[in-house]
């Protein structure tokens, strides 16, 4: 009997049209793998949605909060629907960065110094030597991050009014290069080097074509390329992941090759956008697109 999936998408977080984006290509490769498919532009009654589907499993494109930080996956455990991508547990570690970068440390992990931040302590001044990196504890894809340098002299208050009542993570910034690598079903698929045209690896330059250049496999020494296929594969398994994941990393190469790795993040629900990274990586380890999702698919049967 045809598979019935449910591809979620949309939703409410910062990353909505990205999420769109990835859904919308995750259902058209399913639809052309033989799967039946609807598509839920998920909000507040997502639930009553899914109940009147029935679908055999959920195939979760969403992005940020409320997809990726294990609400979704609750609601789905609650309903007894299967879906992609990592559990609840894992999720919401995955989401908060301060405790995720606490679980990376205790694997052994190394991670560039950072702290937790509140909009109020903004005001008494840097957090952290400078530079600095400032990001949302609880945001995906750059949304809201802040580079702040030596030459910097915009005010913490500008910073803080976009903060609003969200917490923040401080975290020293590493200089060098940017790595990123993809983890399926417990196989790292390759290492990824992100060179922006300008600027940093921020949320424009993620989603606008022509802003990055990709260069995979990443041009760095061997030894630094097992290492982070190693430590993409430790992160994915320190939070208990499944499915398919995506670990950052900063790699500094300043003093010479082979140079010092550190892990950023890790995200459990990476872009399935035309210009995402984990299917470009598949496609370099010779995954097509419409495999890919049908791994995901059948991940998620097996639980």
């Amino acid at each position: 009997m045809t598979k019935h999936i449910a591809v979620l998408k949309g939703g409410w977080s910062a990353e909505r049209e990205v999420s769109l984006v990835s859904g919308a290509a995750c259902a058209k490769a399913l639809r052309e793998r033989g799967y039946r498919v609807d598509e839920i532009d998920v909000g507040r009654d997502v639930a009553e949605k899914l109940s009147a589907l029935k679908p055999d499993i959920a195939f979760n494109a969403l992005h940020g909060r409320f997809g990726e930080d294990g609400c979704m996956q609750g609601l789905l455990e609650i309903l007894h629907i299967p879906y992609t991508h990592s559990g609840v547990l894992a999720s919401a570690l995955a989401m908060d960065k301060p405790m995720a970068k606490r679980m990376f440390e205790a694997a052994g992990l190394r991670c560039p110094h950072g702290i937790p931040v509140r909009r109020e302590e903004f005001g008494k001044g840097d957090p952290l030597p400078r530079p600095y990196v400032i990001k949302p504890a609880n945001e995906g894809s750059s949304v809201g991050v802040h580079m702040v340098t030596r030459e910097d002299n915009r005010p913490l208050a500008l910073i803080a009014a976009e903060a609003a009542d969200h917490p923040y993570l401080a975290e020293a910034y590493i200089p060098g290069r940017e790595l990123t690598v993809a983890v399926l079903n417990g196989r790292p698929l390759g290492v990824t080097e992100l060179r922006p045209a300008q600027g940093f690896y921020d949320y424009a330059n993620k989603y606008t074509d022509g802003r990055t250049l990709h260069l995979c496999p990443a041009p760095i020494h061997g030894r630094a390329y097992d290492e982070a296929m190693a430590a993409a594969l430790a992160a994915h398994r320190a939070l208990g992941c499944r499915g398919l994941t995506r670990a950052d990393f900063r790699y500094d190469d300043t003093q010479g090759e082979p140079g010092v790795l550190y892990l950023l993040e890790i995200n459990t629900q990476p872009g399935m956008t035309p210009l995402s990274l984990s299917p470009e990586q598949a496609a370099h380890a010779g995954i097509d697109f419409h495999t890919l999702v049908d791994m995901l698919v059948k991940a998620a049967e097996l639980g």
